[in-house]
């Protein structure tokens, strides 16, 4: 098999990155070395398999990632694997600060990779957690208990939208931030409307 080549779609990534240019170009060599195809999906390189994702590079201030989509599911040998938060529950990152790092780990970089689509071509999936796993706020109840319009509406929605309010309702520390939030967004659930519609 001959090395994939780079897809110009994605070339302004790398270009325009300053702090981390030289640890995501090593990145993406090592990628495009396993033969994915480079796409650009999300603003970032993301590399896939029979058109399923396999990891996407990414970098943030503090550092510079491999993000597996299936994460969970792969073994993690080297204990490399994090998990950005708890609300992801799919994808893993692999996180760099600096070349020498990411050259160290050139190998197990790549068998990572590979494992990664051999999940992908196995047709392996993530068990995602129920939207009833979700904590409701207690804001949120509040509302449900005094609207039976709004709630039957926001129970209409698909669970991703369902998933995306409840966690963006319950993450402010204060009651009153929570509440806000859930008043700022009546309207939209009430229009059948996702966080981000």
């Amino acid at each position: 098999m001959t090395k994939h080549s780079t897809n110009s779609k994605v070339d302004f990534y790398f270009e325009k990155a300053e702090k981390w240019k030289a640890e995501i170009e090593q990145m993406r060599e090592i990628v495009l070395d396993c033969h994915l195809s480079e796409e650009l999906k999300w603003g970032s390189p993301c590399y896939t398999f029979e058109k399923a994702n396999i990891v996407l590079i990414h970098y943030f201030k503090e550092y510079c990632a491999f993000l597996f989509f299936k994460g969970a599911l792969m073994k993690d040998p080297y204990n490399i694997l994090i998990q950005q938060s708890d609300n992801v529950q799919a994808a893993r990152q692999v996180r760099f600060t600096n070349v020498q790092d990411i050259l160290a780990k050139k190998e197990i970089l790549k068998n990572y990779i590979f494992e990664a689509a051999e999940i992908e071509k196995t047709g392996q999936k993530v068990e995602l957690k129920k939207v009833s796993d979700f904590e409701i706020a207690e804001e949120l109840q509040h509302k449900f208990n005094s609207d039976a319009d709004f709630k039957k509406a926001f129970y209409a929605l698909t669970p991703g939208r369902q998933r995306a309010y409840l966690l963006h309702f319950s993450q402010p520390k204060q009651s009153k931030t929570r509440e806000a939030r859930v008043e700022k967004n009546i309207g939209r659930i009430l229009d059948g409307k996702g966080l981000n519609d």
